[in-house]
């Protein structure tokens, strides 16, 4: 890049860096198809010079590679030599990396491209930009050495270093020893090259933690935030038994149709609902809470994700689903998630009506939650065809569950799922109980409850919260609430975005929250 001006390179990057964020929300598979390539090439070109320059400037640099010359190198330069280690980390900057790829890339494709590609073709670069200045010593203030503050990767890899006896004692449940002399081992060898990078603050070093300062404050509010409307909601909650008192109406008018209530609470009412209910005493015949929880594993089983529980008695249509999905899961359109929830609940109804899973006692207030689709017989409950009104050629409004809409209604809905043709596809398909002997004639009732419920109508309700620090708060936690994290919340990604769903089926339900 010698022979480009330092304007040129800044702008290639830029449109590096622009191009690559432009082509992010396309996944991770696309950005690599088209990067890496590029990487390849460049690593390979660095290390084709790497083996010009041992072969054209020193031939035995080779030597550097015992541990022997460690020894030498200390003893000859003494503390200057000491010093120097800050430099020597540009050696390894970047292979923190390494980690975050994980949440994109298995292991085993990491460790093949890093041992096999990246390490080889490095260490030819290091060896031959080292076999150059020794015959080109002039030529050291050109390194990229004093260009980067070699602090913000050492400081990186000591807090990993100390957090990582956490992973030996509760992932890996080993005994604390190994914890003790990982960290004695390791944490030794790398406080010496912290302890030499720490010269390097008032050089420039100060700028990465300036930086490391800000983005912790920015994670410890979300955190903070997030964690007291957690607790919020926890305590707001309203008794199950309470709610179910009122009888299997509830007290309010049931309409047709599916209510499925997001929260982040895997047990009892939250308050969004009982808000609802307060300002409009109408529901769907069919109640589920739907709280979804991220494990810490890369992929959970399709067999393993759903977890079912009923809610009070069979006549109250109520269930919670508790949907389990690892980090590297990614949402699935609205559509497959309504037909996997209906046939995970179909497949629940079955098993409890057979003694498995959940409770199956009329008098229970919060069943016990069962793992669905594990069962060989999973499928036979419904059949999933195409409705009767597609098969026609009829509109959405000739479906035998509208009467209960008015035609101004249909006519809205009809206008909308014609400007996104998705929505239509939502009708295509419908469930229908099979022909199957069933012990217990409830059983066959409550799955034409269920599917009725979803030909009808699915909605989404939503908490919108509107956090405020409470009046008698110190000021630092108003400006925390009030500023920072209100702040947040509103440039991030609503729930409706991140759970993918329909915008016409989506109902928000607004609620104030004083922590």
């Amino acid at each position: 890049m010698a022979f480009l001006k330092h304007s040129t390179v800044v702008m290639i990057a830029c449109a590096l860096l622009v191009g690559l964020f432009v082509l992010q929300h396309r996944g991770t598979n696309k950005v690599a198809f088209l990067f890496a390539p590029i990487m390849i090439v460049w690593l390979l070109s660095i290390a084709t010079v790497g083996v010009y320059n041992i072969v054209t400037w020193n031939p035995s640099v080779y030597k550097a590679l015992s541990p022997y010359y460690i020894y030498i190198f200390f003893r000859e330069t003494g503390i200057d030599g000491w010093l120097s280690l800050g430099g020597i980390l540009l050696c390894i900057t970047g292979t923190e990396a390494i980690f975050a790829e994980l949440g994109q890339f298995t292991a085993t494709s990491i460790r093949f491209a890093f041992c096999c590609v990246v390490y080889p073709c490095l260490v030819l670069q290091y060896m031959g930009q080292a076999a150059f200045l020794s015959k080109n010593f002039s030529a050291l203030p050109t390194s990229f050495y004093d260009s980067i503050p070699g602090l913000a990767c050492m400081t990186l890899a000591f807090v990993t270093t100390w957090l990582m006896p956490l992973i030996i004692n509760f992932v890996w449940n080993r005994n604390i020893v190994f914890s003790v002399l990982f960290i004695l081992f390791f944490g030794t060898i790398e406080l010496i090259f912290v302890a030499s990078a720490l010269v390097k603050i008032p050089k420039g070093g100060w700028i990465t933690l300036l930086l490391s300062v800000f983005f912790t404050f920015i994670t410890y509010v979300w955190h903070y935030g997030s964690r007291k409307k957690y607790l919020c909601d926890q305590h707001n909650k309203v008794p199950m038994k309470s709610i179910l008192s009122l009888g299997p109406s509830l007290g309010i008018i049931k309409v047709p149709g599916m209510g499925l209530i997001y929260t982040e609470l895997a047990s009892g009412v939250p308050a969004t609902f009982t808000h609802f209910l307060t300002n409009l005493p109408a529901f769907y015949q069919v109640v589920v809470f739907v709280c979804c929880k991220t494990v810490p594993v890369p992929y959970v089983p399709q067999k393993e994700r759903y977890l079912i529980g009923r809610i009070g008695p069979k006549t109250y249509r109520m269930y919670r689903c508790i949907i389990r999905a690892g980090y590297k899961d990614v949402n699935k359109d609205g559509d497959d998630f309504e037909d996997e929830l209906v046939m995970s609940i179909a497949e629940f109804i079955q098993l409890e009506s057979e003694g498995y899973g959940g409770s199956n006692t009329d008098r229970s207030i919060d069943g016990r939650l069962a793992v669905v689709k594990a069962s060989n017989k999973f499928g036979t409950r419904l059949s999933r065809s195409i409705s009767e009104a597609n098969i026609a050629g009829s509109s959405r409004s000739q479906t035998t569950v509208t009467n209960s809409k008015s035609p101004v209604l249909l006519r809205l809905r009809a206008e909308y799922e014609q400007e996104l043709p998705k929505l239509s596809m939502r009708r295509m398909f419908q469930f229908r109980p099979m022909d199957t002997k069933f012990r217990q004639p409830q059983v066959k009732e409550e799955l034409f409850d269920l599917v009725n419920a979803k030909d009808a109508e699915v909605a989404y309700i939503v908490g919108h919260g509107h956090v405020k620090a409470k009046r008698n708060s110190v000021f630092v936690k108003r400006l925390v609430i009030n500023v920072a994290y209100s702040f947040l919340r509103k440039n991030c990604r609503s729930p409706g975005v991140m759970l993918n769903i329909p915008h016409i089926c989506l109902i928000k339900v607004g609620m104030n929250y004083y922590l």
